[in-house]
């Protein structure tokens, strides 16, 4: 209920008046059943900015670190995302990978639609950054399409560090449904992993027109930071 409460009457339209999302390819999303929408990561703001044009729900898989802030502000960003209905993700490790996936399958099951990011995680400099093969496994294991999406203009609007986001108009752009059906039963191959995450990644590039990195964005984050200990960095700030 606060979900479409959120997306009919509050959120939604405030989000839809004030940054005017342009939004092209909706007529891929299907109109029931389950499917994987996956998308680039370049702000916070893409968690509502997404949902804010589509007709059906959506379920994001979301880091856990936005239901476990300290303080007051924490405390509200982990009730406003329990509320719309978002699942937590534990990043630290591989067995906290195959919870996210289970989680994710939950979604699917239930014949809903599940949004992920496959970098894992924000970039921090506005480039498209290797995907993690979680993608792959779900789309194989339900046996359901994904729908490469691209968001264009949120890096600009909110990048990592900044809290209130620039009034601008955004672009959202959703690419032809993939199937990978051919793979049923090789979801524990890993070469099958890797060419069908790199298949879905090449799709969200060619919607958002980024700069491609093959590397993860976590790793290339930490080496950054590594690199300049004593600098703020942008992603640093709050």
């Amino acid at each position: 209920m606060f979900y479409y409460l959120l997306k009919h009457v509050f959120l939604g339209p405030l989000l839809r008046l004030l940054f005017r999302p342009r939004t092209e390819g909706l007529e891929h999303i299907p109109e029931s059943g389950a499917a994987i929408v996956a998308g680039n990561h370049l702000s916070f703001s893409d968690h509502f900015l997404m949902p804010a044009v589509l007709k059906r729900r959506i379920t994001f898989l979301a880091k856990q670190e936005y239901f476990t802030g300290p303080g007051i502000k924490g405390r509200l960003t982990a009730a406003f995302f329990r509320s719309a209905g978002q699942i937590p993700v534990d990043r630290s490790g591989k067995d906290a990978g195959q919870a996210a996936i289970r989680e994710g399958l939950g979604v699917l099951e239930r014949g809903e639609l599940l949004g992920i990011y496959p970098e894992g995680t924000r970039s921090h400099d506005g480039r498209l950054y290797k995907g993690k093969v979680g993608v792959a496994v779900m789309a194989i294991r339900a046996g359901v399409p994904v729908i490469p999406c691209a968001m264009v203009g949120t890096f600009e609007i909110q990048p990592p560090g900044k809290v209130v986001p620039k009034i601008k108009r955004v672009t959202i752009r959703f690419g032809r449904p993939l199937d990978f059906s051919r793979y049923a039963g090789m979801e524990h191959e890993k070469a099958v992993l890797r060419a069908v995450t790199d298949e879905i990644m090449y799709e969200i590039l060619a919607l958002s027109g980024q700069e491609y990195v093959d590397d993860y964005a976590a790793r290339v984050k930490a080496a950054a930071e590594a690199a300049e200990p004593h600098r703020t960095l942008p992603w640093r700030r709050r």
